[in-house]
């Protein structure tokens, strides 16, 4: 291979990929913007770190970059599973390429890293929009059959009422009283919510905190919820209050798993840059964490916990998380999570500005 000088870092910075460059001791000595994204840690706090300690465990990677130094060849490593943080576990493939500064041997190795696990839950995304849409019609469809029969039960009951002599029989209609109208609230559920969005320039932390505040008066006061805000992310253009439904179901999600166990429930939020929502990538997109420490979410339930009617609880309605994708969809964002016993992540992504 000819000899070569550092390449130029504008044009790193520029692309997608996720790019890392360590010298002969495997220090790193320059991530570009992706590889920060894909790390979730800045550039600042990586240089000089060593590859070993920024990627635990990955040893296959690891391997690769000392052969690329020592033989001065490429090499490739598909499927490889990283581990980046304390439960994201993403699968990338990577090319190792050796570069020549001066002199005979490579001083430099390039790491090129494609998140698989990305494309892979783009199109995973893309399916379960289209179940989900399907769903959602088929529920609509059947939710407008049982309002219509739940108007007259309730009317027949109230006319029984009137009739009856012994008003002791009245405990038995209003049973069907209140039994058609708990119905007929979870039908309205079911046909989701409608009317036309409101978007506005607003910050997401005064959300974040009117949700807090609504969670708080409900249980009495008797609930904290943690915060780790970014208080430099920028402002988005979205509609108000479908963000807050869309947190509001998933902050009582969060705090229903951890209910008796005295857990702790955690909103996060974090600039991630490079973004694909759905076939469009965003430059910036503002990441929002809703954590719990509860048991997780049943596996069996992993591919289907956003379609309608499925819940984890015996008392659930399945409702909440549909509710929740459906008005973050309208604001051009995604939803999506990562569980295992003791640490719940539910992630929203909302663009910010103009895609790349």
């Amino acid at each position: 291979m000819m000899p070569c000088d550092f390449p130029d870092f504008d044009l790193l910075e520029a692309l997608a990929t996720a790019v890392i460059m360590v010298d002969d001791r495997l220090r790193l000595v320059r991530v570009n913007a992706a590889a920060q994204s894909l790390i979730a840690t800045s550039e600042t706090r990586l240089r000089d770190l060593s590859l070993p300690d920024v990627l635990p465990g990955a040893d296959e990677l690891i391997a690769a970059a000392r052969r690329a130094l020592l033989e001065g060849r490429s090499f490739t490593e598909r499927d490889l599973d990283l581990r980046l943080g304390r439960v994201n576990l993403t699968t990338v493939d990577c090319t190792v390429t050796p570069l020549w500064r001066n002199g005979s041997e490579p001083s430099l190795a390039l790491i090129e890293m494609t998140n698989v696990e990305r494309h892979q839950r783009i199109q995973l995304e893309g399916n379960m929009l289209m179940r989900n849409q399907v769903s959602s019609v088929l529920l609509q469809g059947l939710a407008h059959e049982i309002k219509n029969p739940l108007g007259g039960i309730r009317g027949a009951a109230q006319l029984l009422e009137r009739e009856l002599e012994d008003q002791k029989l009245a405990e038995y209609t209003q049973i069907i009283i209140g039994e058609a109208d708990r119905l007929r609230t979870l039908v309205d559920r079911m046909l989701g919510p409608r009317g036309e969005s409101n978007k506005q320039v607003l910050n997401i932390h005064d959300v974040l905190e009117h949700v807090r505040q609504v969670v708080s008066v409900e249980r009495g006061g008797a609930v904290e919820i943690l915060r780790d805000y970014d208080p430099s992310l920028p402002e988005i253009i979205a509609d108000r209050d479908q963000l807050v439904q869309a947190f509001l179901n998933l902050v009582r999600n969060a705090l229903q798993a951890i209910e008796g166990l005295g857990g702790t429930v955690t909103l996060r939020t974090r600039i991630q840059r490079k973004f694909t929502i759905g076939n469009t990538l965003h430059r910036l997109v503002i990441r929002t964490q809703v954590i719990d420490d509860g048991p997780g979410v049943d596996p069996t339930l992993a591919t289907s916990i956003f379609f309608p009617l499925v819940s984890g609880r015996a008392d659930g309605s399945g409702l909440g998380l549909p509710i929740a994708q459906s008005l973050v969809h309208r604001q051009g964002g995604l939803i999506g999570f990562e569980s295992e016993p003791g640490h719940t992540e539910f992630s929203v992504w909302l663009p910010v500005g103009e895609q790349q």
